[in-house]
């Protein structure tokens, strides 16, 4: 892909308030089919609680093998603040906002991209509450955001390749997403 077009599809994404945002092609990417063991510790408290977190969203292999029948990868980030390593309130409202971000974002790029998968951080986050915990089908489908790890993409890996800081400081947590495509609509 013509550098030009890279570079203005990350301006569209700090444009829409992204901290920062690069590129890469999804052969490059670092796929981990093991981290679904770690989505069923349940340590987030969302695995079977939200339509998509595993096991809901689809078996990992599955989203793996969706995710590698695309060319490239717009990842973009966004940092929050907090008042220190344990606030887990701050966590939560920067990946409110991460999420969020990835809805805007998607709707900035309507009409560029062609067919494409739209990634955010942990769980959706539309919702107040899931409708999977009232065995209710999703209320927002279009809106709804699955995460990197649930298609078993090693987010630390995906942030090196793709030029982008991990830590980023002291009190501080870094949100990762990213728009899976094939093609820039002319």
């Amino acid at each position: 892909m013509e550098h030009s077009t890279v570079q203005s599809l990350m301006e569209i994404a700090t444009d829409a308030g992204a901290t920062d945002a690069g590129f890469v092609e999804v052969k490059e990417i670092p796929f981990r089919p093991e981290f679904l063991a770690a989505c069923e510790q349940n340590t987030c408290g969302k695995y079977g609680r939200c339509w998509t977190c595993p096991p809901s969203v689809g078996h990992i292999e599955e989203l793996i093998a969706q995710a590698q029948k695309y060319k490239y990868m717009l990842v973009f980030q966004s940092i929050g603040q907090l008042e220190d390593s344990y606030d887990i309130e701050g966590m939560e409202e920067a990946a409110i906002a991460h999420n969020a971000l990835a809805l805007k974002l998607a709707e900035k790029l309507c009409g560029t991209l062609g067919d494409s998968i739209r990634l955010g951080a942990g769980a959706c986050h539309i919702c107040p509450r899931c409708t999977k915990l009232d065995e209710l089908p999703c209320a927002h489908p279009d809106l709804a955001v699955a995460s990197l790890e649930a298609y078993g993409i090693a987010v630390s890996e995906l942030a090196a390749l793709s030029g982008l800081k991990y830590i980023n400081g002291v009190n501080t947590v870094t949100y990762f997403g990213g728009f899976l495509f094939n093609e820039i609509n002319s």
